[in-house]
């Protein structure tokens, strides 16, 4: 969206139409803006550059009122040239790494806390993530022997986390061949990412000695169990139906449902957030109403940041209406992902 395409009367009249519907949820009409805002126009020509915005498809003019309230394409507009993105109180701040910094021996709790602040803070519904394992790299592999037929996988990656998985053998294994397995695995597997293993792990272990054959055909059959992340609906934490529903957009007992709906669907959820993951590295994420290709979307906004843990990474954002403070809720969201990377990786340290 190029700056050129309005003027600055037109990017002033239309960053207070924002602003004031952000604010009240109601329509905003000319003479609210003289009234509110020393602009120096009168209500006239206020109404002259409101019909050119509307003419250009930045607002909409509802049956029902004579105001005017932002488009998808107006909202886009704000967010791309208007906007001011302001730092973070310090107490809003402070709440964050307290919070933050109290829950971070329990990787699940920190998580489920980081979803609980987002929530609060911006009023929205938020959801985070767990990083995704498949882009991380593996450290080493050990191999603990439960029983004559039963071993544990403990995959370490070189961020720190740690992945275990139980497999059967199908017949008696000696621990002295296990230990063999564990070394030629080492050998062959550490420094690759699970991507890379999946799919040249086979290939890798066409020439072994006969007696290890048996224990690698396991791992050959179990290589997407071992090296894929659990099912990713598992590893979402969804907060704050009940501060999102507090927002005059939801005293439709439709759009109410839709709320209830989307927090059931979690795969929804996941797709937008791969997406975001995908077209905005290392940036705050908006995706804003008809941008959102999925229909169960389309009347709500998605502003997310990716977080890092060493190669691996995991999203947070917040799902709302259309009509949300996008300034302070992408600095939340900012400061926030910034802060969860950085009390995970004091907690795993590499």
């Amino acid at each position: 969206m190029l700056n050129e395409e309005l003027n600055e009367r037109e990017k002033n009249i239309l960053r207070h139409i924002i602003q004031q519907f952000i604010l009240t949820a109601s329509p905003v009409g000319s003479r609210n803006i003289t009234k509110r805002f020393d602009i120096g126009l009168s209500p006239a020509s206020v109404r002259n550059i409101m019909s050119d915005l509307e003419e250009s498809g930045f607002i909409d003019h509802p049956h029902t009122s004579a105001g005017r309230i932002p488009t998808d394409k107006g909202y886009r507009f704000y967010v791309d040239s208007l906007m001011d993105i302001p730092e973070l109180h310090h107490t809003e701040k402070g709440m964050i790494n307290k919070n933050l910094d109290a829950n971070a021996a329990d990787t699940d709790e920190l998580f489920r806390i980081t979803s609980i602040l987002l929530s609060s803070i911006t009023h929205q519904l938020a959801c985070v993530s767990y990083p995704k394992l498949e882009t991380g790299t593996l450290e080493k592999l050990q191999i603990v022997s439960l029983s004559s037929t039963r071993i544990l996988v403990i995959v370490s990656i070189k961020s720190g986390l740690v992945k275990t998985i139980t497999l059967e053998l199908s017949s008696n294994i000696k621990p002295e061949l296990i230990e063999s397995v564990q070394i030629l695995l080492n050998e062959k597997l550490s420094g690759l990412t699970f991507n890379e293993i999946k799919s040249t792990f086979a290939e890798r272990f066409k020439d072994i000695e006969e007696d290890q054959k048996p224990v690698i055909r396991v791992f050959v059959d179990s290589v997407d169990k071992i090296f894929t992340d659990v099912k990713q609906t598992e590893k979402l934490v969804i907060t704050g139906a009940k501060n999102v529903i507090k927002q005059p957009e939801f005293e439709d007992p439709q759009k109410f449902q839709s709320v209830i709906e989307l927090i059931e669907d979690k795969d929804i959820i996941i797709h937008i957030m791969e997406k975001s993951n995908d077209a905005a590295p290392n940036q705050v994420f908006v995706s804003i109403g008809s941008e959102n290709q999925i229909e169960e979307l389309q009347e709500y906004s998605f502003v997310s940041k990716d977080y890092k843990l060493g190669d691996i990474s995991g999203t947070l954002g917040i799902i709302g209406p259309k009509r949300m403070e996008y300034s302070k809720i992408v600095a939340i969201v900012d400061y926030m992902a910034k802060m969860l990377s950085e009390v995970l990786t004091n907690i795993n340290p590499k």
